[in-house]
């Protein structure tokens, strides 16, 4: 399964979460967008922090890493935002040629 990928990234809530969402559906760039609130432990600046924040699950081609890569660091309010690519390995065949055709062709079916 050559071509596809899930691409990872988090918002500090759920409003910057499906501004991001939309903007890259509306452009294209990915077929589904699955947002989920998690809670976050990581360290920043040498300080150990605990946030609210929304994990965005954007499923697309790999093709379009690039331009979602500089979309959300267009519009994300973070200085560093968490942005990690993870190829897809299998997956049902028509949902991948539904996310092929959604991303490719400009229309959604």
């Amino acid at each position: 399964m050559k071509g596809y990928c899930l691409i990872v990234t988090t918002a500090p809530d759920k409003e910057i979460a499906g501004k991001l969402a939309e903007g890259l559906l509306n452009e294209r760039l990915a077929a589904c967008v699955h947002m989920q609130d998690v809670n976050s432990c990581y360290v920043w600046e040498k300080k150990l922090c605990r946030d609210e924040e929304t994990v965005l699950w954007i499923k697309t081609l790999d093709k379009h890493y690039d331009s979602i890569e500089a979309y959300i660091l267009k519009h994300h309010p973070y200085d560093l935002p968490e942005i990690i690519k993870v190829p897809v390995t299998g997956g049902l065949p028509g949902y991948l040629q539904w996310v092929a055709a959604t991303t490719s062709s400009g229309t959604s079916q």
